[in-house]
C-alpha cells in the first residue's frame, strides 16, 4: 500500500521526508521520491528499487527546500519505472497519490483531446494535469482541488503542493486513510500517524470525503460538500508502536476500512484499463495447456478457492478441485500433466499449503501463489507469483487479505479463459469494466457500518447462528460463520441454501438468526424460497441483498443490509464487507478480544 509524507517545515525536509518514507516501509514497495519546493522552483529526485537507492541518489544531489512531499509506490498500474514514480509534476502541480482513480481513462482521453500529453502510464498523472488545467484557466490552488475532486471516482488519499506557493499543502481522501500532523510552526501530513511519529504526537485523521488546505499557520479542514469542518486533535502515542490503528477502535476494524483502497491496488495489478484486458505477471508457463486445476489453502483462504472454482469453471471451462491444505497430500491425490497447482495464503508461510505445494512440485506439476507477502517461503517456490496488494494485516481474522485475494483470482479467471480461447474480447472488456466498479461499491457497502452495528446485539444474543448463500455465496456463507466464530465465539455454520431442507433445518427455531446473503439475479428466486422455509419454522432472518432483493423478499425479516447492485462476478468482493462488519459489531458488543482472538494466530507456521 503506497505511502505519503508531507511537510512544511522551518528548515530543510528532505531528510525527514526520507525518514517519513522509512517508517512506511511496512507497506511495501518498489519506487519512491521526494519533491521540495525551493527559491519558486520544483526540485524532486526518484529512485526505482528500495529506499537505499533514493537515499544514494540524496546523496550524491541532495534537495533543498523547506517544503516537500514524499511517496513509496507499488507499481501497480504502470511498471515500477522511475517514470511511473512519483511525485508527478505537471506545470505549477506536484502530486502523490495513494489509491485508484477509476474513471482515468476517460479523464485521460479528455486531456489528450485537450492537447496535453503524459509522461507515465499512471492515473495519477491525470490528476496532476486536471488541477493544472484548472490553474491555467485561472482558478487559485485551493479552487483548482476542490473543482477536481468531486470528478475523481474511486478510493484515493491525494497530496499536492505547487510552485507558486511554498507555504501550501493540501491534501483529499476518499476511501483511503490521510492524517495531519500539527507542530511548532510546521505541519505535516501522512498516510498514518507512524510515519508522523519523529515530527509529531498532534495528529487529526481526515474523514471520509475530507480534504484540506495546510500552512505553516494553520489547517482548515472541508468535508465533501466545501463545507468548513473541525476534526478532533489528538496525541497519536504512535512513537513506539510498528503499526498504527488510526481512530479506528481494532486492528480489524482498520482493514475492513482498507479494502477499497487495497483491493483498487491489487487490481490495478492486473487490469489494463486502456487496453481493457487483464494482465498476469511475466511467466514461463502456458496456461493454454492447462486441463485441470488443484487449488489448495486453509481457512479463509480455502473459500477463495471455492468461490475461484466457480469462477474458473463458469468462465474458462476447466475444471477445478478444491482441497483444504492439511488434508490433501493425506488423500493421495491424482496428480496428472497439464495440471496446474495453485496455493491462496497471506503469509506465504502456512505450514500445511506450504507442504502441499511442495508435494505438488515434487509430482511434477507447474504452480501458482496468490500471496500477500512477495519474500515469503511460497512466493520463492511457486512458478508463478500472484500477488496481493493488502499490505501488512495485524488482526488475526483475515478481512483484506481476503478480498484481496479474490481480486486476484477473478484476474486469474479472466487471464484463464482468455488462454483457453473461451472468451471473446467483449466478455474481457465487459469484465474489466465489472472489477474496476469494485472499489466504489466496497465504499457503498461500508456506508452501512452504523447501521449492521445497530443490529449486532440481536445476533450476539444468540447461541448457533446460520449463514445460507447459492453459487459463490455459498463459500461467502462459509466465510461469514468462520468470522463469527473467530472472534465473537459464537457457533455458526454455513450452507448451501439448497442444502438446509437435508438436515440443517432442524437447528432452526426462534431463537437462531439466519444471515441470508442473496444478491437479485437467477439464483435469488431459489435462495428466498430455501430462506422462506426457515421462516416458516421461526427462523431470526437477516437478509443482505440489493435494492431489488430487498423489495421482493425483505419482509418479515429482523433486519436488512442493502448492497449496491452489482455484477455477478463482483458480488463475492462487495458482499463481503457486511458479513465482515457484522461479525466485528457483534464481537465489540460482546467484549471479546477482536484482533486476538482466543487459541489463533495470524500465521499457522506448524502442522
Amino acid at each position: 500500500m503506497c505511502g505519503i509524507v508531507g511537510i512544511l517545515g522551518d528548515s530543510p525536509v528532505a531528510d525527514r521526508l526520507l525518514d517519513g518514507l522509512k517508517r512506511l516501509e511496512y507497506r511495501g514497495y518498489d519506487s519512491a521520491g521526494i519533491c521540495t519546493v525551493h527559491d519558486g522552483m520544483f526540485d524532486r529526485r526518484r529512485a526505482q528499487g528500495k529506499l537505499v537507492n533514493l537515499a544514494r541518489r540524496l546523496a550524491e544531489e541532495p534537495l533543498h527546500g523547506d517544503s516537500g512531499i514524499a511517496h513509496t509506490r507499488w507499481a501497480t498500474h504502470g511498471a515500477a519505472t522511475e517514470d511511473n514514480a512519483h511525485p508527478h509534476i505537471v506545470g505549477d502541480v506536484v502530486l502523490v497519490h495513494n489509491g485508484i482513480i477509476e474513471n482515468f481513462k476517460p479523464l485521460r482521453d479528455e486531456l489528450i483531446a485537450d492537447g496535453r500529453s503524459f509522461l507515465s502510464q499512471t492515473d495519477t498523472e491525470v490528476v496532476a494535469h486536471l488541477i493544472s488545467r484548472e490553474i491555467e484557466r485561472g482558478a487559485a490552488p485551493e479552487a483548482a482541488v476542490a473543482a477536481v475532486l468531486p470528478r475523481l471516482h474511486g478510493a484515493f488519499a491525494l497530496g499536492v503542493m505547487f510552485r507558486s506557493e511554498p507555504d501550501l499543502l493540501i491534501g483529499a481522501r476518499l476511501g483511503a486513510p490521510l492524517t495531519i500532523g500539527y507542530g511548532e510552526g510546521e505541519n505535516y501530513l501522512g498516510s498514518d500517524a507512524l510515519a508522523l511519529a519523529p515530527l509529531t504526537q498532534r495528529i487529526a485523521y481526515l474523514e471520509e470525503g475530507d480534504w484540506a488546505v495546510i500552512t505553516r499557520a494553520r489547517v482548515q479542514i472541508y468535508d465533501q460538500n466545501n463545507q468548513p469542518v473541525a476534526r478532533p486533535i489528538v496525541n497519536s502515542g504512535a512513537s513506539g508502536q510498528l503499526m498504527d490503528k488510526g481512530n479506528h477502535r481494532h486492528f480489524m476494524q482498520k482493514e475492513i476500512y482498507e479494502q477499497p483502497v487495497v483491493v483498487a491496488q491489487t487490481l490495478r495489478s492486473y487490469l489494463r484499463p486502456l487496453e481493457e484486458r487483464v494482465a498476469l505477471p511475466d511467466m514461463e508457463c502456458d496456461l493454454s495447456s492447462v486441463e485441470r486445476i488443484a487449488i489448495v489453502a486453509c481457512g479463509t483462504a480455502s473459500y477463495v478457492g471455492m468461490i475461484g472454482k466457480y469462477w474458473i469453471e463458469q468462465l474458462a471451462r476447466v475444471p477445478v478441485e478444491v482441497d483444504v491444505a492439511s488434508e490433501f497430500r493425506y488423500r493421495d491425490p491424482v496428480l496428472t500433466p497439464n495440471m496446474l497447482g495453485i496455493v491462496i495464503s497471506q503469509s506465504g508461510e502456512t505450514a500445511d499449503t506450504l507442504a502441499a505445494l511442495r508435494h505438488m512440485r515434487a509430482a511434477g506439476l507447474v504452480t501458482a501463489g496468490i500471496i500477500n507477502v512477495p519474500t515469503s517461503s511460497m512466493a520463492r517456490e511457486v512458478d508463478l507469483l500472484l500477488p496481493t496488494h493488502a499490505g501488512p494485516e495485524i488482526g488475526v481474522a483475515s478481512t483484506k487479505a481476503f478480498t484481496c485475494q479474490l481480486a486476484v483470482m477473478a484476474a486469474l479467471a479472466t487471464n484463464l479463459a482468455r488462454a483457453k480461447g473461451v472468451l471473446s474480447a467483449e466478455q474481457e472488456r465487459d469484465i474489466v469494466h465489472h472489477l474496476t466498479q469494485v472499489p466504489e461499491a466496497m465504499s457503498h457497502a461500508l456506508s452501512h457500518d452504523a447501521e449492521i452495528e445497530a443490529m449486532a446485539p440481536k445476533i450476539a444474543a444468540a447461541r448457533d447462528v446460520l449463514y445460507l448463500g447459492r453459487g459463490p455465496d455459498y463459500p461467502l456463507a462459509l466465510e461469514g460463520a468462520l468470522k463469527l466464530k473467530e472472534i465473537s465465539y459464537i457457533h455458526a455454520e454455513g450452507y448451501a441454501s439448497g442444502e438446509m431442507k437435508h438436515g440443517p433445518i432442524a437447528l432452526i427455531d426462534d431463537s437462531v438468526p439466519l444471515i441470508v446473503i442473496a444478491p437479485s439475479g437467477p439464483l435469488f428466486d431459489k435462495t428466498v424460497s430455501n430462506m422462506h422455509e426457515a421462516q416458516a419454522r421461526g427462523a431470526q432472518v437477516v437478509l443482505i441483498s440489493d435494492a431489488a432483493g430487498i423489495a421482493q423478499a425483505g419482509e418479515n425479516t429482523i433486519a436488512t443490509i442493502q448492497m449496491p447492485k452489482v455484477h455477478p462476478l463482483i458480488a463475492p468482493l462487495v458482499y463481503a464487507v457486511p458479513i465482515q462488519l457484522l461479525a466485528y459489531h457483534v464481537a465489540v458488543f460482546k467484549g471479546t478480544d477482536v484482533d486476538q482472538p482466543r487459541n489463533l494466530a495470524k500465521s499457522v507456521t506448524v502442522e
